[in-house]
C-alpha cells in the first residue's frame, strides 16, 4: 500500500486545474493532509515548485512513473476543506486557474520564494560565462544578467554535466521571535556578594532586576530602554542568573486599547432589522438581507448587535468594509464592542502583521474578523454571519486574476455555513436592489437618522451662471458658506474627485498636449513634487519650461485637481487650517490615520480630498459638505457613470450634520438638470433607482442582462485587434442568437504601459454554450501568452472602461 497526493502546482507558464499525482515518502505519509503546501519536482529538469495537496488517496498499485513529494512548507494545512472547495468554485466561475485562487486566499508572505542555483563543475571555456559562473561557486541565476544566448548555453552545459542546477523553494512565512530573559535569582543578597566592587554595570543590572518584580524581561528593552550593558546581561546568562529563550511576539496592526462599550438602545426600525437577522442566525438559515439605511441611520449598531448574537451561539462573524484604512471609526466601534476577539485583515498591513492576524484567525483566537476585500477568505470555521458594509462599492470587485466579486464569494461561504449575509448601504447597487424587489433578498429599511436629525439641506449651484465666481473652483455661494462655518468654528468637507494640480499641459502656440510616452493619456501636473505624472503607469518627468514640440514659452495648464484646489482655498480663506486627503498625501503608512486624527480633534478646519473622504467618516462638527465638481464621473463613457455619481454625491453629503448641528451641502455642477444630481439633491434613492432601471432596461444592461468583458492586449495595436476580431467570430458562431456581442473596440484609453487594448462585451440572459466557450478561450489565452499577447476574461465587470 502506498499513499499518493493529488497536487495543484504553481507553474505560471503552465497552469491547469488538473492536479498532478505524487508519491508520498514514508516519512511524510502520516502528516499529508489536503490544504497543506508541499514542494514537488516538476518538468523535465525536475525543478522544485510549490503546490497544494487537494486530495490524498491510498493505492496498492505500483506507480513507478510517479515523482515523489520533496517536502512540506507547513506542518499543518493552511487551507481548510471549505476553502479548497471555494477555490474550485472560483476557478470555474471567474475563468481562472485553481492555483491563482488558492494563492489569493493566503497572505502574500505565504507565497513561496524560488531560487535557481547554478554551480560550475569545471572551468568554462566561454570567457563571459566564466566570469559570471566561477568554478565551484554557487550563483543564483535570477540575480545575474544573462543574455538569451548565454541562457541557452547554460542549458547545454547542464546537459553536458559541466553545470549543476539546483532549485530551491523557500517558505517566507515566519513568526517573529524575540529574545526574552527569565530571572533565575531567588537570593539577591547572595548574588550581590559574588559581584566585584568595580563591576558597576552588573551591579546596575542586579539593582534593576531587584527593583522590577517580574519574571521575564525582553532583552532589547533591558539594553536599549533601560540603558543596561549587553555584556552585563551576557555575564548573568553565563552564570545562570538569567535564562535566555526565544519567544514569539505578535505583530499587532494596532496596539491602541479601547474602552469597551455596551449595546445601544435601538430605534423601532433598527429593532425590526436586528430581530429578522438574529432569527436567521439562530435558525442557521443562509438568507441574504439588504439593509438600506440613509447615512447616519445606525446601520453599524445593527451590525454589532447581530454579531453579538452569533458570538453568543458559539459562532464567528466576518465584517467586510470597502477600504479599511478609510473606515477607522468603524474598526474602532467593533473593537470597542468586542475587544481582543477582533482581528483586522487588509492590504495596508505589513506582511508580518497580516500573517500574524491570519494565524490568530486560523487558530481560533479571533472570533470577529474585520477587513477589506481579501478578508472574505479569512479561515473562519464556524461562521454565523457575514456583513458587507457599503455593499455598492466598486472596490469589492477584484480587478486582477482571479476577478471575483466579494459579494458572490460571501454568498458561497454563507451557503456552506448556513448563515445569513447582510448587505448594507445608503445607496445599494442596482443589482442588489433589483434582487430585493424580486424577493431574492429580504429588504430591511432604516429611513431616518438615528438622532432624528434631518438629512442636510442640499443646494445645487449651476456653474455656467457663475461667471463672476471668485475662482474657477469656488462659487460665491460655496465660498460664503465656507466663511460662515469657519466663523462659527464648524468643520467643512470638500470633495474634488481628481488629484494633482492641473489635468493637462497645453501649448497656446502649436496646441501640443504633453502625453505619457507609455499611455494614451495626458500627464497630470503635480506641483508638490514638481513633476508631470501618469496616473496609469507611474511615468514621471519634470515640468517643462518650454513646449517640447515648438519650444514656445506660451504654456498653459488646464483642469484642476486637489492640489490646486487647496492652493486656491488657502488664498481665499487664509485663516483656515486645510488638510488634503488623496492618494498622494496618504502613501506613507499612518499618514491617512494622522490626517483623520487631526481633523477629529479639530486641529484642521477643512478636509479637501478625492472620493476617499466620502467613505465612513463620522465627525460631529462637520456641518458643511461642498462638491467642487459633480461632473467628473458623469464624463466617463461607462453605463454605470450615473449610478456612481449618485452614490458618491449621496455618500459625501451624508458626512454633514450627523450630530446635533444641522448640515448643509452645496453641489457645484455644469449639469444641474442631470437626473443623478437632481435625485442626489433630494436624497431620493427610490426615484433614482426607478429612473436608472428604466434606462438600463431600454439599453439592455445589468441587472437586466449578465455581462462578460473580454480584453485583449498586445505590444502592437494590430496584434490586439486581430485577435479580438478572431474571438468575436468564434463566439458569434457558437453562442445563442439571443446573446449580444458589442465590439470589439479599442478600450477608452487604448494604450497603457506600452500595450494596446481591445475589448469585447458579451451581454446575455441565458446561454448554455457560453461557459464552455469561455473556458476554451481561457486555455487558448495561456497558450498564446508566451507570444506576448494576453486575454483577460472578466465576468460581471464593474466597469467597461
Amino acid at each position: 500500500m502506498m499513499k499518493v497526493a493529488e497536487v495543484i502546482v504553481d507553474v505560471p507558464t503552465l497552469q491547469t486545474n488538473t492536479p498532478y499525482s505524487y508519491l508520498l515518502p514514508a516519512d511524510l505519509c502520516d502528516h499529508a493532509t489536503p490544504g497543506m503546501r508541499v514542494v514537488v519536482p516538476f518538468g523535465k529538469g525536475d525543478r522544485l515548485v510549490e503546490g497544494f495537496i487537494i486530495k490524498v488517496k491510498v493505492t496498492s498499485m505500483a506507480q513507478p512513473a510517479l515523482k515523489t513529494v520533496s517536502g512540506y512548507l507547513d506542518e499543518e494545512p493552511v487551507l481548510t476543506p471549505e476553502l479548497l472547495k471555494l477555490a474550485n468554485w472560483m476557478a470555474k466561475t471567474t475563468f481562472s486557474f485553481q492555483i491563482s485562487c488558492l494563492l489569493t486566499m493566503l497572505p502574500n508572505v505565504m507565497k513561496a520564494k524560488y531560487q535557481t542555483i547554478a554551480t560550475a563543475n569545471q572551468v568554462l571555456t566561454d570567457e563571459k560565462l566564466r566570469s559570471k559562473l566561477p568554478l565551484q561557486v554557487p550563483v543564483e541565476l535570477t540575480k545575474v544578467d544573462f543574455s538569451p544566448a548565454e541562457r541557452r548555453k547554460i542549458q547545454k552545459l547542464r546537459q553536458q554535466g559541466a553545470l549543476t542546477i539546483k532549485y530551491q523553494v523557500h517558505n517566507q512565512a515566519r513568526a517573529k521571535l524575540i529574545t526574552v530573559l527569565e530571572n533565575q535569582i531567588t537570593d539577591f543578597t547572595t548574588v550581590a556578594s559574588q559581584l566585584r566592587s568595580n563591576a558597576t554595570e552588573q551591579q546596575k543590572l542586579l539593582a534593576y532586576l531587584k527593583q522590577h518584580q517580574q519574571t521575564r524581561f525582553v532583552q532589547q528593552n533591558l539594553v536599549q530602554t533601560a540603558g543596561l550593558s549587553r555584556s552585563a546581561v551576557q555575564s548573568f546568562v553565563k552564570r545562570g542568573w538569567l535564562k535566555k529563550m526565544m519567544v514569539e511576539q505578535r505583530r499587532a496592526p494596532e496596539l491602541q486599547q479601547y474602552v469597551r462599550d455596551a449595546a445601544k438602545k435601538l430605534t423601532s426600525d433598527q429593532q425590526r432589522a436586528v430581530t429578522a437577522i438574529q432569527a436567521a442566525i439562530t435558525a442557521e438559515v443562509s438568507r441574504p438581507f439588504l439593509l438600506e439605511g440613509v447615512t447616519g441611520s445606525g446601520k453599524t449598531e445593527v451590525y454589532l448587535q447581530t454579531i453579538q448574537r452569533a458570538l453568543e451561539l458559539g459562532k464567528q462573524a466576518l465584517m467586510l468594509v470597502p477600504e479599511i484604512a478609510l473606515t477607522p471609526q468603524m474598526v474602532r466601534r467593533v473593537k470597542q464592542r468586542f475587544g481582543t476577539q477582533v482581528a483586522i485583515i487588509h492590504s495596508g498591513l505589513a506582511n508580518g502583521e497580516k500573517y500574524d492576524e491570519w494565524r490568530r484567525i486560523r487558530n481560533g483566537a479571533a472570533q470577529v474578523v474585520v477587513g477589506a476585500r481579501s478578508a472574505v477568505f479569512a479561515p473562519l470555521q464556524r461562521l454565523g454571519i457575514i456583513i458587507l458594509d457599503e455593499e455598492h462599492d466598486a472596490s469589492y470587485k477584484q480587478e486582477d486574476n482571479p476577478r471575483y466579486q466579494t459579494r458572490s464569494v460571501a454568498f458561497w461561504r454563507a451557503r456552506y455555513h448556513h448563515c445569513p449575509v447582510v448587505l448594507g448601504s445608503a445607496t445599494p447597487s442596482l443589482e442588489s436592489r433589483a434582487r430585493a424587489e424580486k424577493g431574492r433578498y429580504q429588504l430591511l429599511r432604516l429611513p431616518t437618522r438615528i438622532n432624528q436629525q434631518k438629512l442636510p439641506q442640499t443646494q445645487v449651484v449651476d456653474m455656467t451662471k457663475q461667471a463672476a465666481a471668485p475662482t474657477e473652483l469656488f462659487s460665491e455661494p460655496l465660498l460664503t458658506a465656507i466663511k460662515e462655518k469657519l466663523a462659527s468654528h464648524e468643520q467643512i468637507v470638500l470633495l474634488l474627485n481628481r488629484r494633482g494640480f492641473s489635468s493637462f499641459m497645453l501649448c497656446r502656440d502649436c496646441g501640443y498636449v504633453l502625453q505619457c510616452p507609455n499611455c494614451d493619456i495626458s500627464l497630470t501636473m503635480h506641483l508638490d513634487t514638481k513633476t508631470m505624472k501618469c496616473h496609469y503607469c507611474g511615468y514621471e518627468t519634470q515640468i517643462p519650461k518650454t513646449c517640447p514640440n515648438c519650444h514656445s514659452h506660451q504654456i498653459r495648464y488646464f483642469g484642476t485637481g486637489t492640489e490646486k484646489a487647496v492652493q486656491q482655498l488657502a488664498t481665499l480663506v487664509p485663516q483656515a487650517r486645510i488638510a488634503r486627503m488623496d492618494v498622494d498625501t496618504t502613501k506613507k503608512k499612518g499618514s491617512l490615520a494622522e490626517i483623520l486624527r487631526k481633523f477629529g480633534q479639530q486641529q484642521t478646519d477643512i478636509l479637501l480630498g478625492t472620493q476617499m473622504i466620502a467613505k465612513g467618516l463620522d465627525f460631529p462638527n462637520v456641518t458643511l459638505v461642498g462638491v467642487l465638481n459633480a461632473d467628473t464621473g458623469l464624463e466617463l463613457p461607462d453605463f454605470r457613470a450615473s449610478e456612481r455619481t449618485f452614490e458618491l454625491l449621496t455618500q459625501v453629503a451624508g458626512r454633514a450634520g450627523r450630530a446635533e448641528k444641522p448640515g448643509q451641502v452645496i453641489i457645484q455642477t455644469y449639469n444641474p438638470d442631470h437626473y443623478a444630481i437632481r435625485y442626489a439633491q433630494q436624497h431620493d434613492y427610490e426615484s433614482f433607482f426607478r429612473h436608472e432601471m428604466r434606462l438600463r432596461h431600454l439599453s439592455g444592461y445589468p441587472p437586466y442582462y449578465f455581462t462578460v468583458k473580454l480584453t485583449v492586449n498586445a505590444p502592437q495595436a494590430r496584434e490586439a485587434a486581430q485577435l479580438a476580431f478572431q474571438l468575436q467570430e468564434e463566439l458569434q458562431a457558437q453562442l445563442a442568437k439571443t446573446t449580444i456581442l458589442l465590439g470589439p473596440t479599442p478600450r477608452p484609453i487604448a494604450r497603457i504601459n506600452k500595450r494596446y487594448y481591445y475589448q469585447l462585451i458579451i451581454k446575455y440572459k441565458q446561454d448554455p454554450k457560453l461557459h464552455a466557450s469561455l473556458e476554451h478561450i481561457q486555455q487558448h489565452a495561456q497558450q498564446i501568452s508566451r507570444t506576448g499577447v494576453q486575454i483577460a476574461i472578466d465576468p460581471d465587470p464593474i466597469s467597461f472602461m
